[in-house]
């Protein structure tokens, strides 16, 4: 009889260490499903083997990265669209003079500002440029490039004076300074430019860059001067 108690004993001191073990260590973390949300939603996330398109060199001369996942209505899988590379806020302009058109300059033709309110970039651009006389043939050197950089004001007149960013290599200062006396009267002519209230708006502040290049035919002997 006492062995009997003694192993009962023994038994229920098993079990109760067993249950206080038991009791002792935490349950198990439950980690909950990944949601599947809609591909059209903005919070998907793009794979994290893709990058965020950028301008760049890539294969075939292209200016963007290839990328393995392309947006289209029939892929519902995340996609990265393709950005085209920013558009500065600079205006450009380039004014070639050649033969005809210094020919037709050189006729007395009148060279004034347009007088009436410009109301887009093609007409600034066309009023820049037939205020544009060139330099004398005696004067010139065929191939040379200036180019100045300037902002206007609402009512057409300069921030502050053109600089120039740019001249041809090789060239004498002689000559560097017969084009900038050249563009300095051109702009003397076409300013102040009469803008439309919604061109003075849109151009005010704005860099503009024009690029002179004189392609006039021209003796040698005063090319090589």
């Amino acid at each position: 009889m006492n062995v009997m108690r003694s192993c009962f004993f023994a038994i229920a001191a098993l079990l109760l260490s067993v249950t206080c073990a038991a009791a002792q260590v935490p349950p198990p973390t439950v980690v909950p499903p990944v949601p599947n949300l809609n591909p059209s939603s903005s919070l998907v996330l793009p794979p994290l083997q893709q990058t965020p398109v950028s301008p760049g060199p890539s294969i075939g001369g292209s200016l963007l990265h290839h990328y393995h996942s392309v947006c289209s209505v029939f892929r519902h899988k995340p996609c990265l669209p393709y950005y085209l590379p920013p558009i500065g806020q600079d205006l450009r302009l380039t004014i070639v003079s050649n033969d005809e058109n210094a020919s037709q300059a050189e006729n007395g033709e009148p060279i004034t500002a347009n007088e009436h309110g410009l109301d887009s970039i093609r007409d600034m651009f066309a009023a820049l440029r037939a205020c544009w006389l060139p330099p004398p043939n005696d004067e010139a050197r065929h191939g040379m490039e200036y180019t100045i950089r300037f902002a206007l004001k609402r009512d057409g007149t300069m921030i502050a004076p053109p600089r120039m960013t740019y001249s041809s290599h090789g060239v004498p200062t002689a000559t560097r300074d017969i084009y900038r006396e050249a563009i300095d009267e051109a702009l003397k002519r076409c300013i102040p430019l009469h803008f439309s209230a919604g061109m003075a708006g849109a151009v005010a502040g704005r860099p503009i860059a024009i690029r002179f290049v004189d392609d006039r035919t021209i003796d040698k002997r005063q090319d090589t001067k």
